[in-house]
């Protein structure tokens, strides 16, 4: 799981440097502080599905890019913002989909059931690394559970 999360955090930062941007300018694109910028292009913290989001729009590139689903790194997607609602709704399919109660996916993620609750009744954001896990675990996209896409 460390060399995967690793690769993550790389795309970023290849991203970034191409872009010829420091990591300060970075930050201030987003609209956080450098250290805080600094922290996930280094991978001690992970990217809250939001700004992950922004940073894709940004460099016209999907999720499932940053994740290494896809080696395909261009994509533009009509749906700019995250619905939390859609979002919600992709959740609650794919367990659907897999035939996983809330409580078994909530095992599989290492959270409980009331946190995958929360995400499928559209209360929360789901958390970045559940995202990628569910990708990684399930072989879908992350593009199509975040609701960037249509068709999985």
């Amino acid at each position: 799981m460390l060399l995967v999360i690793f690769m993550y955090f790389e795309k970023l930062r290849y991203l970034r440097e191409e872009a010829e941007l420091t990591v300060r300018e970075m930050a201030k694109i987003i609209g956080i502080s450098k250290s805080q910028y600094s922290r996930w292009e280094t991978g001690e913290q992970f990217i809250p599905i939001r700004h992950l989001n922004f940073i894709c729009n940004y460099f016209n590139t999907s999720i499932d890019y940053i994740f290494g689903i896809t080696k395909k790194r261009y994509f533009n997607s009509d749906y700019k913002d995250l619905d939390i609602k859609l979002i919600a709704q992709r959740i609650k399919q794919f367990r659907k989909d897999n035939n996983l109660t809330q409580t078994k996916l909530a095992k599989s993620l290492n959270t409980t059931h009331s946190t995958i609750s929360q995400y499928e009744n559209g209360h929360t954001y789901i958390l970045t690394s559940f995202v990628y896990q569910i990708t990684k675990k399930y072989k879908i996209s992350a593009d199509w559970l975040c609701g960037r896409k249509e068709k999985d």
